[in-house]
Order: structure tokens, then sequence, then C-alpha cells
């Protein structure tokens, strides 16, 4: 895994074999950069990243140019790693929480421009979270929510749907506030 652009670009993120997660593959997470880059100005965003595992993502965010990122993970390890390669990195806009994703959304207090979740592909509840996300008003106006999930799963009849974008076997739902 590594940084594909940005003031940390090329930077390898060798994450501890142990934790329970499956990044983004770098091809996946290079595409969805490239729309991104078109669709938003990172500079003046403020982003979470649900189900961060290993903080690829979140890195990625931040490396170019992201305002702040909230990574939140349900996983110890997975935040303790993540904390150690912000710390690494220089990266004091990213902020980590412990917690599952249901919790988290039910008790913010934020909303943010971008909001990109990568639940695991045989969570039941996958289905569930655009709405859940809606329902409380997690995104500003104009906001935009990535969810990476399952071929098996269309979002096209969802509220708020904007496009599905696929790289191999990796999906992308994108809605908008």
């Amino acid at each position: 895994m590594r940084i594909i652009s940005g003031k940390n670009k090329g930077r390898k993120i060798v994450a501890p074999e142990h934790l329970p997660v499956r990044p983004t593959t770098d091809r996946a997470k290079e595409s969805l950069f490239n729309i991104l880059m078109n669709e938003i100005d990172l500079t003046e965003t403020t982003a979470l990243d649900l189900f961060s595992g290993t903080g690829n993502i979140s890195y990625e965010l931040i490396s170019r140019g992201c305002k702040s990122v909230t990574s939140v993970d349900k996983d110890a390890g997975c935040c303790s790693f993540i904390k150690q390669m912000a710390e690494k990195l220089g990266y004091e806009n990213l902020y980590v929480m412990r917690s599952d994703y249901h919790g988290f959304i039910e008790n913010s207090t934020s909303k943010f421009d971008l909001i990109f979740a990568d639940p695991p592909y045989d969570m039941q509840e996958t289905v569930q979270i655009p709405s859940f996300i809606f329902e409380f008003d997690l995104l500003q106006p104009e906001g935009l929510f990535i969810l990476e999930h399952d071929r098996q799963i269309d979002f096209s009849e969802s509220r708020n749907f904007y496009k599905h974008r696929k790289y191999g076997k990796v999906n992308f739902s994108f809605f908008r506030a």
C-alpha cells in the first residue's frame, strides 16, 4: 500500500498482518482520487473515513491537502496503527476515533463535506449505510458520500444516488446530499 499523490507521494504504508482489513487497492484508490480531484477542492474539505482499517484513504486525503479527516474504526489495533502512522507522517489534522459505525453516526455532532465508507464486503447492513448517513444528516449541503462495496449490491435506485464506478473487483457508489 502506498500514498499515491501529494506531500507524501510514494510513501509506502506497511500495516501489521494481524489487522482485520481489506485495504482499497492502489489502482482503485488512484481512480477514485482522479474522480475526487475533479469534483471537490480537498483543501476546503472536512472528511470522514468510516471503517478506516489501515487508514489508507485517510492518509491519501491528508497528503493531498484535505483540511481535516476523522478516521473511525471499531478495531483497537487499527486505531492504534492509524495514530502511529499519523504521528510518523506529521498529520496533525487526522483524528482517530474507536467506534462502530452505527454508534459514531448516531452520536456525531459534526457534518462532513466528504464521507468515505469501506465496510467489510460480507457485512449484512451495508445496504442500509446510505440511508443511515442521510437520516442522521452527516453531510454538508453539496457533500459527497462514497461507499465501497461488493459487486452484488446495486444502489442505483437508492435515494441520493449519484453514480457508480467499478475498478476490477472494487465498486464505488457515489451519493450527493
